[in-house]
């Protein structure tokens, strides 16, 4: 079977591979190609789409940070990883995310919850941003290619008689110097490299790791992160699009509880307050095989007990008029009907004419209407895993790897998840510069 050489390096530079053209990746690769003009970047790409989750993110504007600017409040929005974030978000955190990306002619906004956006309203303005700055530095993409291990030259012999190879509009040719790595490809093509970054993302399974086990790294098990609650069957999710802005959730026999926005789906929940649950329960959810009870009080403002004391100034107020009309908790009219049918009160009962067995039941629905979660939902465009390779195996000054030198990780490859809300992104473009900052300088020193 023949084999062949990809390589296109003009002059004596170094080269870089990052595997994976999501956004760690290319942040890393276009800050890389900029910083060193003389390393010769190339990103290895396995699909034929080019920072998939930037395109779909936030609903296609692309949620690209939070307005969340001490490190102490942000490093809180990372259920795991915390103790590393530290270090890297003094390096690069959210006020340097702005500037990069205004500097570049892309201005952000904040919206009213702290996502932070394009102003245009669109993800293909960072694409584009991102794109303009790989071309302008000549960063060479391959793609619908996979990387399918690393060999790690450790005498870094010369590399002779390989059969020569064109991809794109590439000038092949065979170089002489010393490589560290060979980056094997598929279809029985390699890439030779100073270094290498992964940032292809996480994966589902630990065995697809594998690849990486081989460099002797450790991998943390890998489970979904941020995923909806399938509840099937259940009458509630015939409010199939209703939004609850602010509910209280809390998981059965857990410590886990969090406020925000519940969105009521054809399959059960989701939402912020239900993918920060999903995100902080990962491991334990899947440890209960995503089978679980959840708690939610629709009136985050109240309690059961709180709500109880106020009750009969609640009736006393609109106890004339039925109470099928009248909704004192703002919360929408298909969701307030639903809780009322729920405790079989009649549509022609007036406030001061509701039974004391019915008003019990529509205070604890009210506050703590418990339902029976049977499942998950991901989605595969933005799907997030907690799991990756070990943070105690990377150095988080440089993302250089502590067992193979220049070796690096960025991204989600890496054993951190954030909450929903940019946090993730965030954590993209903050590996992905660090790593482009410790190989540029890695670079100058040994070529």
């Amino acid at each position: 079977m023949k084999t062949g050489i990809i390589h296109s390096v003009k002059g004596r530079g170094a080269t870089l591979v990052v595997i994976g053209g999501g956004a760690a990746g290319f942040f890393c690769a276009v800050n890389a190609a900029r910083l060193n003009p003389s390393l010769k970047v190339i990103i290895v790409e396995k699909t034929g789409k080019l920072l998939s989750k930037v395109k779909v993110s936030g609903g296609g504007r692309c949620n690209v940070t939070h307005a969340c600017f001490e490190i102490p409040d942000l490093v809180k929005k990372y259920p795991h990883g915390t103790n590393f974030l530290k270090k890297t978000f003094h390096q690069f955190n959210t006020s340097h995310c702005i500037q990069w990306f205004e500097e570049r002619g892309v201005k952000l906004k904040t919206e009213a919850d702290g996502r932070m956006f394009s102003i245009t309203n669109s993800s293909q303005t960072i694409i584009d941003c991102l794109m303009k700055e790989a071309n302008q530095y000549k960063v060479e993409i391959i793609m619908n290619t996979e990387v399918e291990g690393i060999e790690v030259r450790n005498s870094n012999p010369e590399i002779q008689g390989e059969e020569k190879v064109e991809f794109r509009n590439s000038n092949p040719e065979i170089l002489s110097e010393e490589k560290r790595f060979k980056v094997l490809l598929s279809n029985f093509k390699f890439i030779n490299s100073d270094f290498v970054l992964v940032a292809c993302g996480g994966y589902p399974k630990s065995s697809m790791f594998n690849w990486l086990k081989e460099l002797g790294h450790t991998i943390e098990e890998p489970v979904p992160s941020l995923f909806t609650f399938n509840m099937p069957s259940n009458p509630v999710t015939q409010l199939m699009g209703v939004v609850a802005e602010n509910t209280s959730v809390k998981v059965v026999g857990s410590k886990l509880c969090e406020e925000g926005p519940l969105l009521i789906t054809h399959w059960g929940m989701s939402g912020p307050v239900i993918l920060k649950l999903s995100a902080w329960g990962a491991r334990e959810h899947a440890n209960k095989n995503y089978h679980f009870n959840i708690l939610i009080n629709w009136v985050a403002l109240y309690n059961e007990q709180t709500l109880r004391e106020e009750w009969q100034e609640i009736r006393n107020k609109h106890s004339v008029q039925k109470i099928f009309n009248r909704n004192p908790f703002a919360l929408p009219n298909r969701l307030w009907i639903y809780l009322l049918d729920e405790c079989d009160i009649k549509q022609d009962i007036r406030w001061a004419d509701l039974g004391g067995k019915e008003q019990n039941k529509l205070i604890k629905n009210l506050t703590a209407q418990e339902f029976e979660v049977k499942g998950k939902t991901t989605f595969k465009e933005e799907f997030v895993t907690c799991g990756g390779i070990k943070l105690s195996e990377v150095d988080a000054i440089t993302m250089q790897s502590k067992i193979v030198t220049d070796l690096y990780f960025a991204g989600e490859i890496l054993d951190v998840d954030g909450i929903t809300g940019g946090f993730n992104f965030q954590h993209a473009w903050t590996s992905g510069w660090i790593a482009a900052q410790a190989i540029t300088k890695a670079a100058v020193i040994k070529y």
